[in-house]
């Protein structure tokens, strides 16, 4: 079985914003983009508008309808990818070494040269995070774009993994967790980050900080009131306007 390291130069990964994701699914279509057109081998897609459909898909979006209140429920997306957790068990299962964590930046990657395809390694991952291709033989998942983050011929600012380049609301966002002078780490920090399932133990890398608490009604007409009545709100501009 394949060993881990002792401890990691950083811990590379991914802070997802639940209270700003609005489930575009644009993660998802840059993420599969990105690693089809990119330096890493391609991902299949068997079949797409026929039957028996197959395909690897690194990232993925759930949606669910949660109780806000009596009678009242917010729907939240939900972005589900490789964790890269501190002690994966994708990686101590694997029998021949295929699946491994790196010591210089804690990103766990698959050699597909080793992978005999055994999906030992997506059935010891709780989190659903490993994607077998059925074409290849071999098993896949988020490499949080190893090609781009370290591509010199990119400009800096594009130096981030495909999924955190392309969101439109700013959900995702990468950095060193292990630094806790980062911007990720001080974001987990300041909005309360949790791990998922940590009952787990395997301490996943990525954070989710959670949605924000909703206001009231009361609030909202209070804030709304106070807006619209403010010399400098919305009644005061409309004065000043028709004053002219």
């Amino acid at each position: 079985m394949t060993s881990l390291p002792g401890k990691t130069d950083k811990k590379l990964g991914l802070v997802i914003d639940l209270d700003t994701c609005v489930g575009c699914h644009a993660c998802v279509t840059n993420c599969k983009e990105w690693n089809t057109g990119g330096h890493m081998a391609p991902l299949t897609d068997l079949n797409a508008y026929g039957k028996g459909a197959d395909g690897v898909w690194f990232n993925r979006v759930h949606t669910y309808e949660v109780d806000d209140a009596p009678g009242c429920s917010r729907t939240v997306h939900f972005p589900k990818s490789c964790l890269h957790c501190e002690t994966p068990a994708c990686v101590t299962v694997c029998p021949t070494g295929a699946s491994y964590k790196r010591t210089s930046d804690g990103i766990v990657l698959v050699n597909e040269d080793l992978c005999i395809g055994c999906k030992l390694c997506s059935w010891a991952c709780p989190y659903g995070a490993r994607e077998f291709d059925v074409f290849e033989g071999v098993m896949k998942k988020c490499t949080l774009c190893v090609d781009r983050i370290y591509n010199t011929n990119l400009d800096e600012v594009d130096r981030v993994p495909a999924c955190v380049l392309t969101c439109p609301t700013g959900a995702r966002h990468f950095g060193d967790l292990g630094d806790p002078n980062s911007d990720v780490s001080q974001l987990v920090a300041a909005r309360g980050g949790v791990d998922l399932m940590p009952e787990l133990g395997y301490k996943p890398t990525n954070k989710y900080l959670p949605p924000r608490p909703r206001r009231t009604a009361a609030a909202d007409v209070g804030a709304t009131a106070e807006l619209v009545s403010a010399p400098g709100g919305f009644l005061g501009w409309v004065d000043r306007l028709l004053s002219r």
